[in-house]
């Protein structure tokens, strides 16, 4: 068996893709992706049997999840969406729509009981669903995994109800609901509604209804991001996030942060600082089972979980500052009103800033990182590398 194939049909191990959350962050992962198709044929299946997403990741991990059987297909079908990505395809971002959308917000306590009812939020972000249900071929999961091509798809979402981190999960019928302190599974059909709940970043969107309960972006309670992909069976989990380094500002002079910089950390720490944690725990735990007898791990069923993380290795912050004069002219103006400005040092404009422009570049980004770090991907999952390098061979001789 040709080496590429080997770590979708080996039975000794499932390796889980985890995409973490990152609004328009969410291009980045788009170019990790788009490096590691390079290193398989054209006709392979998703080297990713367990996917797992949670916000922008849950909306990427599903549309690969769609094209399971043709790997290549679902990473070129994520890359034209992003690059051809508009911020009012996501949220309304024209002046008479966000005005409206706010005196309605001021307004709502002057209503009824049934229109106070009706959800609030910063921004109205209903045409996300008419780009999810328009791009997301959710029928297609079902098949996928009856065909072998799929393990299982998770998608994660925070319950305003309990507190607890619900991981949505449609997958083979062997696998069993989970439920642990502060999170939970429940199976079922997934589609639409699952990926705007988890997606749904709080006082910025709204609150979405799901199986008669209300949820939100997933990052919020999520207390351990790998759970999901341990529970559905993975081995080896490859954690693409989106926690880019900072650059420190120039001047040194203490200052007090402004509501801008508050809420750009509040964000970052959502969407970060849990999977930072969560992987220093499970190298803990691998460590510790190094000193049990395998015998014992077997008995007790003890399994290590091997770990890659990608990261950005460029300021995102820098790219999404450079792209400032392409934020729509409202949402530009209600940014102003928290201090976000062109030279402001706040994270919040990369996780609103769905652009084209900034989106190619994030995906460029990422495609730069995945192939820098080629050779541990190639050993993560397994692949043979004199192989890849024969094959790029070929390729650069065909394209010249």
């Amino acid at each position: 068996m040709d080496a590429c194939h080997k770590s979708q049909h080996n039975s000794q191990y499932k390796i889980g893709l985890l995409l973490s959350g990152g609004g328009a962050r969410g291009a980045y992962q788009v170019g990790v992706l788009k490096a590691i198709a390079t290193f398989y044929p054209r006709n392979h299946s998703i080297p990713f049997p367990i996917l797992c997403g949670t916000s922008a990741g849950a909306i990427n991990s599903t549309a690969l999840g769609c094209y399971a059987s043709s790997f290549h297909l679902g990473v070129k079908k994520l890359d034209w969406i992003w690059r051809n990505m508009r911020t009012n395809a996501i949220y309304r971002s024209d002046i008479s729509h966000v005005s409206h959308h706010m005196f309605n917000n001021l307004t709502k306590w002057m209503r009824s009981d049934l229109y106070r009812n009706r959800p609030t939020s910063l921004l109205d972000n209903s045409p996300l669903r008419k780009l999810i249900n328009q791009m997301v071929p959710f029928e297609r999961l079902e098949r996928n995994i009856a065909s072998g091509y799929l393990h299982a798809l998770a998608v994660t979402a925070s319950s305003y109800e309990t507190g607890n981190s619900v991981s949505f999960y449609q997958g083979h019928p062997s696998i069993e609901d989970w439920k642990r302190s502060k999170r939970e599974s429940l199976r079922g059909v997934l589609h639409a509604e699952h990926l705007m709940a988890s997606s749904a970043l709080p006082l910025l969107f709204p609150a979405v209804e799901v199986r008669q309960s209300f949820y939100g972006d997933g990052s919020i309670h999520q207390l351990s991001p790998l759970s999901p992909a341990i529970h559905l069976g993975a081995e080896k989990v490859l954690c693409i996030g989106l926690d880019s380094p900072h650059d420190k500002p120039a001047h040194s002079m203490m200052k007090h942060p402004s509501a801008s910089s508050i809420a750009g950390h509040l964000l970052d720490s959502v969407f970060s600082d849990t999977l930072d944690s969560d992987i220093e725990r499970a190298n803990r735990v691998n460590a510790t089972l190094d000193l049990i007898e395998p015998s014992a791990l077997e008995q007790h069923d003890l399994r290590k979980i091997e770990t890659l993380v990608i990261n950005p290795s460029i300021d995102i912050n820098k790219i999404a500052h450079r792209h400032f004069d392409k934020v729509p002219w409202a949402i530009r103006r209600l940014m102003a009103t928290i201090g976000v400005t062109r030279h402001s040092e706040s994270s919040l404009l990369s996780y609103l800033l769905f652009e084209q422009d900034y989106c190619k570049e994030l995906i460029d980004a990422g495609f730069n990182d995945g192939m820098a770090q080629q050779r541990q991907l190639c050993e993560f999952l397994d692949i043979n590398q004199t192989k890849l390098r024969q094959k790029h061979i070929q390729y650069d001789l065909r394209k010249n």
